[in-house]
């Protein structure tokens, strides 16, 4: 074979672009000698005296060009940890800075005279393997691992080059791309508009009308800079002939050119057994989530990340560079390890150490009441109120996981449970355990958004619902086999999909036993409120379900005797796993605010409960409303025993308050989250006397239960968590990120390999640690004081500050009902602002604070902290989490804030 490569001058200066990274290259593709431009950072390399340790060979899609990796061959050539990577990356033959063809004819899908499907891997082979002879050993190629990296339709290219070459080939990467598409399912908009009939010439070829849709198809403008970069090489139309003719060779049908090259491209695929990431932009309009759902069958062993803002560009919309050589450090660590391949290492080692041995099944509770009469659990949101007793609750699940398993559930197959919370969703729950299958729990605490994206992510297999939830699958066209939760009708059941319903499922004849799961087998996928970005899916395996159960069960000394009222209506679902009556009382499930001290107490009678379980949003409506409890109402309340509050911070005010609503009731302010249920845990008494022993501010929530340990990661200058861990003694009054572990914590986040694996990236004695993004400190008594989370942190020239510290003390201000303490200015130099909600019966206008609160709130915080306070602003409502009602959003605050000190018209947050 013929090759020559000559360093290449592309005209002009082009935006993030190295001119010593572009190189033309002469090679014998089988029809001629073609010249194509390629990115090689190997000159760059050499400069400094480097020789690769590692190549990625990575291919652009249409109508972009190597311009695409920039990001990544700036990446790996500022890495300093791990493997020196070289990236390789070909403008494909008549697209970018490669050499034109000269076309037969204008571009049809059954034209002639440019390069199909199956010529392109060839040019691909060509092209690569003349490069990869540069660094060569003795038997010819490289002794470094060689990962291929494709998007678009370099994607399928890549992935067949590989699936091809698997014996020199040691890992695949792929972004947006799709290998195969179902008989039954038509093209993706954009393309089969491009493919229509005159439109092909005129929006590819005549016009730059394709190229520009495709850099539009982000979820932010590009900078124009970039998007000129991106244009530079198809100025004229006799340069965008190669755009036409990569659209018109997407096979259509059977008959077109390249379908058989395709289809053979996808069986070749599933052969791949390298290490595999998939990169995903789940808003790209091009490439939807069937092509994901294709490639992660026929790659069942891929790590898989998605980009929940990002589009079809989606190493635009996101920093994709920086997870890619974080996979590959992992990956292929060498003999420099990073602490990412360290996490993983010990991640899989460390699962048994991490088990609580002595926890059951999550069903096994249920199971040991099958033959109680007595009631399971109390449904308060119909009418009359709906009840189910231990015996009927057990033969329903045992049902319905017996009537899944005939109908061809597999164990793993993820279920995604779109039931209101109530006597429905706790059986359906338990019998998709029992069965084996993952239960799938987005709740509507989510908002309507939040949870369709969090259904597309965890891409089930099965939909059990009620008509909204299924009418909403069928319109969204969400994946899996569809199963109502009544009998539906002939019409409703072909309208909906539906093949049976949870109703003849749990009435299942079969004599078939239970095949059940195992403990290391996934149980659930829970989902984070959102607060603070897109909801992430947690999973938990069925060992640590247990583990939690028991957790839970020992700290608040549940017996047989025990019930309480689940006013967060998820957590009725741990009832059962406890052996504990529930009861939902009648609120709705969006607004936990929405619970009142009337609705709370009639849950309370009707299940006689000892314990209540609510988020400090609904206690506070709670007491709002509590002029209208009737004597039987308040009777009820006294009698229970345990009050907990959780999911967001609970000041001691509202622990003093509870107190009064509940005489003869321990007031408890347990502390955890979707990723770790219950990590500590504290009583009235504790919190008052916490805060009258020490000058430590934030939020109080006591000492780590039983089997949770909990380390620090001081924060630097900049606000950063630095990556060593401070533990014991060494950890006290220092403010850093709360890294925990426990037996109970989560198995891992699902489809976010980047986010669960800087999440478990520390490991000591053996064990896998958790980042919590919480940040505060440990006073010298062991308690653990949260001050925020890790975005909100300012970033002040005195060093960085937890915003909770500042409004623990403003929320003691007579007139203020809560506080927001946030940043305004750069960051290394930020002033203190200050929001205020009023109190309720105080009327104050949003905008600047009156001076008398501003001094208040100024002579407040002079006691405790040194910082001064640049403004205090007003804001009537603050913007909250839709699941707790709580959680504050001070991202949107600090946003309004800025707007309000730039004079800027003030609206709501």
């Amino acid at each position: 074979m013929r090759f020559t490569a000559r360093p290449a001058v592309l005209p002009g200066l082009l935006s993030e672009w190295d001119q010593q990274w572009s190189r033309l290259v002469t090679v014998d593709t089988g029809d001629g000698e073609r010249t194509f431009h390629v990115l090689d950072t190997l000159p760059a390399l050499q400069a400094r005296g480097l020789e690769p340790s590692g190549t990625i060979l990575a291919l652009h899609g249409n109508p972009t060009w190597s311009y695409l990796w920039r990001g990544v061959a700036a990446a790996a050539l500022s890495d300093a940890t791990g493997r020196i990577w070289r990236v390789i990356a070909p403008d494909q033959l008549d697209m970018g800075y490669s050499e034109r063809l000269t076309h037969d004819a204008l571009p049809t899908t059954h034209g002639s005279g440019y390069r199909r499907l199956a010529e392109r891997v060839r040019d691909f082979d060509a092209v690569v393997r003349s490069l990869l002879a540069d660094t060569a050993g003795a038997e010819g190629s490289p002794s470094h691992p060689i990962v291929t990296l494709g998007h678009d339709w370099g994607g399928i290219v890549s992935l067949t080059w590989a699936a091809r070459n698997l014996d020199i080939v040691d890992g695949v990467i792929s972004l947006n791309t799709g290998v195969h598409l179902p008989a039954e399912m038509s093209l993706p908009t954009p393309l089969r508009l491009a493919l229509s009939g005159p439109i092909l010439p005129i929006s590819t070829v005549f016009t730059d009308g394709f190229l520009r849709t495709t850099l539009h198809l982000g979820q932010g403008p590009i900078p124009s800079e970039i998007r000129d970069a991106y244009r530079a090489p198809y100025r004229a139309a006799g340069l965008r002939g190669g755009i036409g003719a990569f659209v018109a060779d997407v096979p259509v049908d059977p008959s077109h050119p390249s379908y058989a090259e395709l289809q053979q491209s996808a069986a070749d695929i599933s052969g791949i057994d390298t290490p595999a990431l998939l990169v995903w932009g789940p808003k790209d309009p091009v490439f939807g989530e069937q092509f994901l759902r294709d490639l992660r069958q026929r790659l069942p062993q891929a790590d898989v990340h998605r980009m929940e803002q990002a589009s079809h560009l989606v190493s635009e919309d996101s920093d994709v560079a920086s997870l890619i050589l974080a996979w590959l450090r992992q990956r292929f660590p060498g003999e420099t390890p990073s602490p990412e391949g360290a996490s993983r290492q010990s991640a899989e080692g460390a699962v048994t150490a991490a088990r609580d041995p002595r926890a059951p099944m999550i069903f096994e509770a249920l199971d040991a009441r099958r033959n109680d009469s007595s009631v399971a659990s109390v449904d308060m949101t119909r009418t009359p109120p709906h009840e189910v007793s231990w015996r009927q609750l057990t033969s329903v699940s045992d049902g319905i996981a017996q009537g899944l398993q005939q109908l061809g559930l597999k164990p793993g197959d993820r279920v995604s449970l779109l039931v209101t919370p109530g006597n429905d969703l706790t059986a359906v729950l338990y019998g998709v355990l029992k069965a084996g299958g993952v239960a799938v729990v987005a709740d509507s605490g989510l908002g309507a958004a939040g949870m369709t994206r969090a259904v597309k992510a965890s891409d089930p297999q099965w939909i059990i619902g009620q008509k909204p939830g299924l009418l909403l699958a069928r319109a969204a066209g969400w994946p899996g086999r569809r199963i109502s939760v009544r009998r539906l009708n002939a019409l409703e059941r072909a309208a909906l999909g539906v093949e049976t319903s949870v109703t003849e499922l749990s009435r299942a004849s079969g004599h078939e036993p239970i095949r059940s799961p195992g403990p290391d087998d996934d149980a659930v996928i829970l989902f984070t409120s959102g607060s603070t970005g897109p909801a992430k899916g947690v999973r938990y395996t069925h060992a640590r379900l247990g583990a939690l159960a028991r957790t839970l069960r020992e700290q608040f000394t549940v017996h047989g005797e025990t019930s309480w009222a689940a006013g967060f209506a998820p957590f009725a679902l741990l009832g059962p796993g406890l052996g504990i009556r529930s009861v939902t009382p009648d609120m709705s499930v969006t607004k936990p605010r929405t619970l009142t001290a009337s609705a709370l107490a009639d849950a309370i009678l009707a299940g006689a409960c000892t314990m209540v379980f609510a988020s400090p949003a609904a206690y506070r409506n709670v007491e709002a409303t509590a002029a209208d409890l009737t004597s039987e109402q308040r009777a009820a309340l006294a009698g229970v025993e345990l009050v907990l509050s959780a999911g967001a911070p609970v000041p001691l005010r509202l622990l003093d308050n509870l107190a009064e609503l509940f005489p003869n009731a321990q007031i408890r302010s347990p502390y955890g989250m979707t990723e770790g249920l219950m990590l500590t845990d504290i009583d009235r008494e504790g919190v008052a006397a916490a805060v009258a022993q020490s000058r430590d501010h934030g939020v109080c929530v006591g000492r780590p239960v039983p089997r949770v340990r909990i380390a620090v990661a001081p924060l630097d200058e900049t606000g950063r968590p630095a990556d060593a861990l401070l533990t014991d003694t060494a950890a006290v009054d220092v403010l850093g990120e709360f890294v925990v572990s426990a037996p109970h914590l989560k198995a891992g986040y699902d489809g976010l390999w980047h986010t669960d694996a800087a999440s478990k990236r520390d490991t000591l004695d053996g064990l896998v640690w958790h980042r919590t993004s919480d940040i505060g400190h440990i006073d010298p008594e062991g308690r653990i004081w949260i001050e925020g989370r890790l975005q909100h942190v300012l970033t002040t020239s005195s060093g960085p500050l937890g915003p909770g510290g500042l409004e623990a003390v403003v929320d003691q201000v007579p007139q203020v009902y809560r506080s927001a303490v946030v940043g305004a200015g750069p960051r290394g130099a930020q002033a203190v602002v200050v929001v205020v909600e009023p109190a309720p019966g105080i009327r104050m206008r949003s905008g600047l604070a009156p001076l008398e609160l501003t001094d208040a709130v100024r002579t407040a915080l002079a006691e405790h902290f040194p910082h001064d306070v640049a403004a205090v602003l007003v804001s009537t409502s603050f913007p909250t989490d839709i699941r707790h009602n709580s959680k504050i959003d001070r991202t949107r605050l600090s946003v309004w804030a800025d707007a309000v000190l730039r004079g800027e018209r003030i609206g709501a947050p």
